[in-house]
């Protein structure tokens, strides 16, 4: 019997970290992959250690047969990954958008290391997304992600039916909604760069003499970081709301 050969409260232990670990593997900050392993299994397992005792008695018993252990695990793993992936898809729009900005003032040919997606992107999403990811902690906004996994047993019980389908209809919509965040953020670069375009447009017509290339591309760069910078609180504060508003959605009031 499985439950002579693993006490109670190891197989608790292995049903909260199943889940929360898979959470602390996505959450932006902590789920970075340039983080040690060593140090995300280390926080897994003391957060697992002190979610246990708020969630004992929502865990059921020890099932009888090896199978049955194994379909709770592959549950719970669903459900962590499924609430990382909230927050992770958020964080995701801040590359986007930096993206979309490289492109509108014509640095998107300078390509750097993104370091919280581990991949090549622009400079300006690189900015955004270790700007974006030092807001989340400085407004412990990172909490939520924690409190979304333990609130989530109300939600998602262990051992109940899964929505998997609602799942996946989730994290669609989380993706089309990640780009339009993105678009939200980089709007003012966007409507700035519709403006100096339009009036390069002129310029040209205007006087054909002039070389506009060598006068546009030092002009497009400097006035696309101005406005960045003047609508960076903005841009941060979109994007936080939206970060905050949807974890919300996973946390009891």
């Amino acid at each position: 019997m499985i439950e002579d050969l693993l006490p109670a409260t190891i197989f608790s232990f292995l049903l909260v970290f199943a889940r929360v670990g898979s959470v602390v593997m996505l959450i932006p900050g902590i789920g970075e992959s340039y983080v040690p392993a060593r140090v995300r299994l280390g926080f897994a397992v003391m957060l697992s250690l002190l979610v246990v005792p708020l969630v004992s008695a929502k865990l059921p018993p020890a099932p009888a047969a090896p199978v049955s252990l194994v379909v709770l695990l592959l549950g719970e793993i669903v459900v962590g990954l499924f609430l990382g992936a909230i927050a992770r898809i958020l964080l995701v729009a801040l590359g986007s958008a930096g993206m979309i900005i490289a492109n509108m003032t014509s640095l998107a040919n300078a390509m750097v290391n993104n370091l919280t997606s581990q991949q090549q992107g622009s400079i300006a999403g690189n900015f955004l997304s270790l700007t974006g990811l030092l807001m989340v902690f400085t407004l412990d906004l990172h909490h939520l992600s924690i409190r979304a996994a333990v609130d989530s047993y109300m939600i998602f019980p262990v051992g109940g039916h899964l929505p998997v389908g609602d799942f996946s209809e989730t994290i669609s919509r989380m993706a089309g909604e990640s780009f339009l965040l993105a678009m939200k953020m980089a709007s003012p670069v966007i409507a700035t760069a519709g403006i100096f375009y339009l009036g390069l447009g002129l310029l040209a017509r205007l006087m054909p003499q002039v070389q506009i290339f060598f006068i546009a591309i030092p002009l497009q760069i400097s006035l696309g970081l101005l406005v960045l910078g003047l609508s960076l609180p903005i841009v941060m504060r979109v994007f936080l709301s939206s970060y905050e508003s949807h974890l919300l959605f996973f946390v009891a009031h």
